[in-house]
């Protein structure tokens, strides 16, 4: 009996362990998912430049350390676009990216 009890144990173990895995795999798997949200005074600032850049909209998300720059910021205007500001170390626009609305995605103002 003690030796099935060991079997189980040991099943039960590898089945958490793979389910752990598969969790790490899902939570770590490419895309944006990847990147960290801006927080504290930075979110404030990076918010403001986005914003001034769109004309108005409503901030929807935003990443420290995207690929394209320090910071990004993706606004949703009331047309439906949606817009991926890209910032700096001091919140300068570096670039953006327009989705128009009802498009998948698309080439923007890239600068």
């Amino acid at each position: 009996m003690q030796g099935r009890t060991k079997i189980l144990i040991a099943g039960a173990a590898a089945v958490v362990a793979l389910g752990t895995g598969t969790g790490i795999a899902i939570a770590g798997g490419g895309g944006d998912d990847d990147e960290a949200p801006i927080t504290g005074s930075a979110l404030e600032q990076a918010k403001a430049a986005a914003l001034a850049e769109t004309g108005g909209g409503t901030v929807t998300e935003t990443e420290v350390g995207d690929e394209e720059s320090l910071y990004e910021v993706e606004v949703a205007l009331d047309d439906g676009t949606q817009v991926d500001v890209q910032l700096d170390e001091n919140f300068n626009v570096v670039g953006s990216e327009s989705d128009g609305a009802g498009e998948d995605e698309g080439p923007g103002d890239d600068r």
